[in-house]
């Protein structure tokens, strides 16, 4: 039977069933937000608080005519409109004469149950592309919107790094898939696990670039120095052409804080930010449950504006500037 250590010194009776008290837990000291500067030296103003060097990462190339650039949305935090910006982008962009394909590497699938899929009838996905390249062709989906195509991801996804983590060149397995998909699009996007995993790794070998969303609230740029660094370890060892096309603040309010965060990630994004930032939007947020993008649900609303905005200028970006209005 496994029994709980004892701090040393201690011992315990037989028939005494207690367990000794839990250590105390080291406490981080509550920090006040506010605008004027705190004279203790140790407290900094929230602005200073995290990253204060502007982290140098590398701008992507472009990508050769008559191949589709593939682009990664990944941020390793959760909860900051990965899949949101994917569809909303996607579906703008197709809207607009992009040719576009979506992957949805998430095994919760949202991908799917945003443009209205029912991911529990699909045979062939995104763990076709890893485990079959043959097949790569029978996993794409025709959405409801012309010139958008969806790669689903769903529960088989579960363990698959367990399965793939003794195969050889198990980081260019998604590569492999896509290869014979680029000529057929004009753009592709990756939709990340909130990780970074194996799922995450072969998307970054598989990509000419990455967008990375950043909401605007505390905490939001913890961990961003370890992205930064497995990109730029990612494009060192295994992907030479990878870089990062633009960081876009999502989940916006318009309080002190957020205002904050936002120019704090300016400064370590000094010539990757797309602004202005995605507002937090109610129509937004229940676009999902209606299965249809923000553009048809509510084109007019704060988000559809947004990523409306945020849509057009990746286009010029990515030199779709000539494709259909």
């Amino acid at each position: 039977m496994f029994e709980l250590p004892l701090p040393s010194g201690e011992t315990m009776d037989e028939d005494d069933t207690s367990i000794p008290e839990a250590a105390p837990a080291p406490l981080v000291i509550d920090v006040e937000f506010v605008e004027k500067e705190i004279s203790s030296p140790q407290f900094e103003e929230l602005g200073q608080a995290e990253i204060r060097e502007p982290l140098n990462l590398p701008r992507a190339e472009k990508t050769h005519a008559g191949k589709a650039r593939v682009v990664s949305v990944i941020n390793q935090k959760g909860g900051v409109a990965k899949t949101t910006t994917v569809i909303n982008v996607a579906t703008h962009l197709a809207i607009n004469g992009v040719k576009v394909l979506v992957i949805d590497c998430d095994s919760q699938g949202n991908c799917a149950t945003g443009f209205g899929i029912d991911k529990s009838r699909i045979r062939y996905g995104t763990r076709t592309l890893m485990t079959s390249p043959e097949d790569s062709i029978r996993a794409r989906h025709a959405t409801a919107i012309e010139n958008l195509h969806l790669i689903v991801g769903d529960r088989s996804l579960v363990g698959i790094e367990d399965e793939l983590v003794s195969q050889l060149g198990r980081e260019r397995l998604l590569s492999e898939g896509l290869e014979p998909l680029l000529p057929h699009y004009d753009l592709i996007l990756i939709d990340t696990p909130p990780s970074l995993g194996l799922v995450s790794i072969n998307a970054l070998v598989a990509s000419d670039a990455v967008v990375i969303p950043v909401q605007t609230e505390y905490f939001a740029l913890e961990g961003l120095a370890l992205l930064a660094s497995t990109i730029r370890e990612i494009r060192h060892r295994l992907n030479p052409r990878l870089g990062v096309d633009a960081v876009i603040m999502t989940m916006h309010a318009p309080t002190l804080l957020n205002g904050q965060v936002a120019a704090q990630v300016r400064e370590t994004f000094p010539d990757l930010v797309v602004d202005p930032p995605i507002r937090r939007n109610i129509r937004l947020a229940e676009a999902p449950s209606h299965g249809t993008p923000i553009h048809i649900h509510a084109p007019k609303s704060a988000g559809g504006q947004d990523y409306a905005n945020l849509s057009n200028a990746l286009k010029e970006l990515w030199g779709f500037g000539e494709k259909n209005e």
